[in-house]
């Protein structure tokens, strides 16, 4: 499938959980864009890595550190940080938390 739905409820997104700790669901996607909602439980990590989307991150709930390209800071509830592509980049919960990642395009990899 290429695209979601036009209107997707939280009932229409199954999780899954990538990492310990972690989980996630596809909110909305077209070939160009994709919207992922992402739980943590306190200390779960995103574990560091790179892909060549450009992802743009909001946290919705919680604070997390976030290391991008080797530089860290922490977020709080609020923060937002955006990833260029390829650059090496991964999260630590610092308590329970969520975040919302947007990436362009696509991951077609998180729809198998």
């Amino acid at each position: 499938m290429t695209s979601s739905e036009l209107f997707v409820s939280p009932q229409g997104a199954a999780w899954v959980s990538p990492e310990p700790g972690v989980t996630r669901r596809i909110m909305a996607y077209l070939p160009e864009m994709m919207m992922v909602e992402v739980a943590f439980e306190k200390g779960a990590v995103g574990a560091l890595h790179s892909h060549p989307h450009i992802q743009a991150s909001y946290v919705a709930e919680g604070s997390f550190e976030v290391t991008i390209d080797g530089k860290t800071e922490t977020l709080p509830q609020g923060g937002s940080f955006i990833v260029p592509p390829n650059l090496v980049h991964g999260v630590k919960a610092l308590e329970r938390g969520r975040l919302i990642d947007t990436f362009t395009p696509h991951r077609a990899e998180f729809l198998k």
